[in-house]
């Protein structure tokens, strides 16, 4: 079973780097230790940041902190059932 908690640190560690507020998902790029190959995992989860990008909706941009950002994405794989 996925560790909700370790996954959604695991983001916050890659995105909190990024200049917020972030305007688009390009914004986070450069605060990510691997780029877009930065990969989250937890138990059988594993999705890289560009994987991320690919599977969840466009998000609501802008967001003004990693917190936040990282809230509506762990909600978004909550709500496809990836997590």
């Amino acid at each position: 079973m996925v560790d909700k908690d370790e996954l959604r640190q695991q983001m916050l560690d890659a995105f909190e780097g990024a200049d917020y507020p972030i305007n688009s998902p390009m914004d986070l790029v450069p605060a990510l230790p691997n780029g877009p190959g930065t990969t989250f995992e937890s138990d059988d989860f594993s999705m890289t940041a560009m994987e991320l990008n690919t599977k969840l909706g466009g998000g609501d941009f802008p967001y003004d902190s990693a917190e936040a950002f990282v809230d509506d994405v762990m909600e978004q794989l909550e709500d496809q059932e990836l997590v």
